[in-house]
């Protein structure tokens, strides 16, 4: 579903009018994930704010996750799905911790010197004892600078980077009944790949090795950018309606839910500066923006509420430019 800006035609426009003005989109990625977007973007002439919806916290790692672990490391599963780069950075950092423990066994039961050496000398080596399916470019990119050049896996990916793609993958196809899968991601998220292998008979693991939260300051930084738009169409001489609308960049079902909490909660607010008190009355609905969506999952959730929405398969800049451009025509 595409959208177009809305133009005036009134021949007594100042000279900067909407159609001069940068298109504004708001990046709601993370802050870890978030700056190729915006560099991309900017370079292509928009005003992009960038407002993330989600944070990223460690977990702590408990024992039930160590066990897992070991029972991937033991052979116990035949495909590892990682889903995101953090949970790629974190889960890598286990899996060297363990092999290095296993090293410190072999010495301590004993080990021949010589037995030893070769204990070391592969210790660096992380040898996957299963496929590796990295969920989108980023995930592949930490997975594959971790790796040694004598190191034995290879990172496999999905030719569309969300769980339709990774349904389609003969590693993932294949999986029956009796089979094991783990998975390494954040807390919460999409379950359609969950769902669908699990009513096939496949038994299914995962660890958390973070969770998403809303930033402490999501709602001040949103009510001062709101307080900045107003301002800056007011000085133009124009009103929110006359402005195309701002485009929000929306990447999972959590973080939406954050924007739209905090989008019906602005209300009136003040403003104290130089010790006058200004109000600011023109708070937005969520139909004020338009939204560019991943995957159908979220692209469901903005069409409930009847909001203009363009659908990518994936986060690639590039991609969500084409859509951006697409919307605008």
């Amino acid at each position: 579903m595409s959208w177009s800006s809305s133009k005036s035609t009134d021949s007594n426009q100042p000279i900067n009018t909407p159609l001069l003005l940068p298109q504004i989109v708001i990046n709601t990625r993370p802050v870890e994930r978030a700056a190729p977007l915006t560099r991309h973007l900017q370079a292509a002439g928009m005003s992009v704010v960038d407002m993330p919806m989600l944070t990223l916290q460690p977990r702590l790692t408990t024992d039930s996750d160590m066990i897992l672990m070991r029972q991937w490391l033991a052979g116990e599963y035949q495909a590892l799905v990682i889903v995101s780069p953090t949970a790629a950075a974190s889960g890598l950092a286990i899996w060297q911790l363990l092999e290095r423990e296993r090293e410190r066994e072999h010495q301590a039961n004993g080990a021949t010197d010589k037995e030893v050496e070769a204990i070391e000398g592969s210790s660096n080596i992380l040898v996957a004892p299963s496929h590796l399916i990295a969920v989108g470019e980023a995930t592949a990119t930490v997975l594959n600078e971790a790796k040694l050049a004598n190191a034995s896996y290879q990172v496999l990916q999905p030719a569309i980077a969300n769980n339709e793609g990774m349904l389609a993958m003969p590693e993932i196809d294949s999986l029956q009944a009796g089979d094991k899968l783990l998975v390494w991601r954040g807390l919460g998220g999409r379950r359609l790949l969950v769902d669908t292998l699990q009513a096939r008979g496949v038994h299914i693991d995962s660890i958390a090795w973070y969770e998403r939260k809303m930033p402490i300051d999501a709602m001040m930084q949103y009510q001062q950018w709101l307080q900045d738009f107003n301002n800056r169409n007011a000085t133009v001489g124009i009103t929110a309606s006359q402005q195309a609308k701002p485009i929000v960049i929306v990447s999972s079902g959590t973080a939406f839910e954050h924007w739209e909490s905090i989008v019906q909660a602005a209300k009136t607010f003040d403003v104290v500066a130089e010790h006058q008190v200004m109000s600011v009355n023109a708070p937005l609905k969520l139909s004020d923006f338009c939204y560019v969506v991943l995957g159908e999952r979220l692209a469901n959730m903005v069409a409930e509420q009847n909001l203009s929405y363009w659908r990518v398969e994936d986060l690639a800049p590039e991609t969500i430019l084409t859509a951006i451009k697409t919307t605008s025509l």
